[in-house]
């Protein structure tokens, strides 16, 4: 049974240990890494999980679609229930790395140093940026923004059995 005071313990970014958990995980990750899902490679995903938090950032270019959507009222349940997140969730076009939007790999390791750097810098205090609005949730708080972080790179672990 779900436990609501859980909610207060869920790992987010501005959990230092929570961050060294990614950091060990990632170092696990290696160019070969075969995947579980999707059409990334280990390389793309590196790339990706780097650009998503620069599109956030304003340090890279994303568009935040218009019209009506569903995912601003679903944004709580996706960010705070007790789910894994699953395959299959379609990518923004700008950072779809199999689709020739998302930055190409290069050197695997300066491009592991290049999310890891990121990633402390998206989690940083104080910040030299302002959150962007996500694509699909629209406006977040500070700590929906760490626990999205923290969730998207446990996804894309997860995704090469990390």
């Amino acid at each position: 049974m779900y436990n609501l005071s859980r909610d207060r313990t869920m790992k987010t970014l501005s959990d230092p240990h929570a961050r060294q958990e990614l950091q060990a995980r990632l170092a696990n990750i290696r160019p070969d890494s075969p995947r579980k899902w999707g059409r990334m490679t280990a390389p793309q995903m590196i790339c990706h999980v780097t650009d998503a938090f620069l599109g956030i950032m304003g340090e890279k270019p994303m568009e935040t679609p218009r019209g009506v959507s569903f995912w601003p009222l679903m944004k709580s349940f996706v960010l705070y229930a007790p789910f894994k997140w699953p395959p299959g969730v379609p990518t923004r076009p700008e950072f779809d790395q199999c689709a020739g939007g998302g930055t190409p790999p290069a050197q695997f390791e300066s491009d592991l140093t290049r999310l890891l750097n990121t990633m402390e810098k998206f989690s940083a205090k104080p910040r030299a940026f302002v959150f962007r609005p996500h694509p699909m949730f629209k406006e977040l708080s500070e700590k929906d923004w760490m626990r999205w972080g923290y969730l998207h790179m446990d996804h894309h672990l997860r995704q090469f059995g990390q």
